[in-house]
């Protein structure tokens, strides 16, 4: 199915949600709290109308995960082969501070991975892109587009909201097997962006994210030859973040 979509058509799609949002970014808006004390703007909304109308009309037979509709049960979820894990704004802090560090996020997940993904960064036009097997892309320059940090400095990307105790932790100990730690804080899912295009060679995220926060970013994270790691109770490696779990809520892990 992922392969007869084309890349282009869902880049489309996150252009025309930019397009409406950045609209509303110049203006005046209000914000709002969920439950569990998130923002949200009438940005969140109109994003998520734009994109989610468009793959419906697009692709009617691919059901859609996102995090401004409606939950699905995991018993309807758990059949599907694949499906589209959408976050319309990502980082909505970051929208509401105007600081330019939000994105639009469109993934497909197939068989429990991200198979292709759009991040798109309004503020700047900048867009990232992949598929599986194809490759990703910046702004149509195939990724990684960077070298490595070297062998004694290790580059380390991290949340600029979400800034936890326990990944504070993980980076300080990263000095004990670097000469060199340089450390960067970036806006929503940029942060995996920067390590796909290697201009970071780390991301650490010890604290809460779920699946739409990762998914699309993901996608060109691994398309670009890089992996996003579950992280066990010893903090090491434990296999690659999977989706579609029972629990949306994403584990503690590591890109690199």
């Amino acid at each position: 199915m992922f392969e007869e979509i084309e890349l282009e058509e869902i880049e489309s799609i996150a252009r025309d949600a930019a397009e409406a949002i950045m609209q509303i970014y110049s203006g005046d808006f209000d914000v709002e709290y969920k439950a569990d004390s998130s923002p949200l703007t009438v940005a969140d909304r109109k994003s998520n109308e734009i994109i989610c109308s468009s793959l419906r009309e697009r692709y009617p037979d691919i059901p859609i995960l996102s995090e401004e509709n409606a939950q699905v049960p995991y018993e309807e979820r758990k059949e599907w082969k694949h499906y589209w894990c959408i976050d319309p704004i990502d980082g909505t802090k970051e929208f509401i501070k105007r600081n330019g560090e939000f994105t639009i996020n469109i993934a497909l997940i197939y068989e429990n991975r991200p198979v292709l993904g759009v991040v798109y960064v309004p503020a700047t036009g900048d867009i990232y892109s992949a598929k599986e097997g194809e490759g990703a892309w910046k702004n149509g320059r195939k990724l990684p587009l960077y070298e490595s940090g070297g062998s004694d400095t290790i580059r380390v990307v991290a949340s600029k909201s979400h800034l936890s105790e326990e990944t504070q932790s993980f980076i300080d100990r990263l000095a004990q097997n670097y000469a060199n730690v340089e450390q960067v804080s970036r806006g929503s899912s940029l942060k995996l962006c920067m390590v796909a295009e290697g201009s970071a060679d780390i991301y650490p995220r010890l604290a809460p994210t779920m699946e739409w926060d990762t998914a699309a970013a993901d996608a060109v994270v691994r398309a670009s030859g890089k992996m996003s790691y579950r992280l066990d109770a010893d903090l090491k490696r434990d296999g690659e973040l999977i989706y579609n779990k029972e629990n949306l809520l994403n584990p503690w892990f590591v890109v690199q």
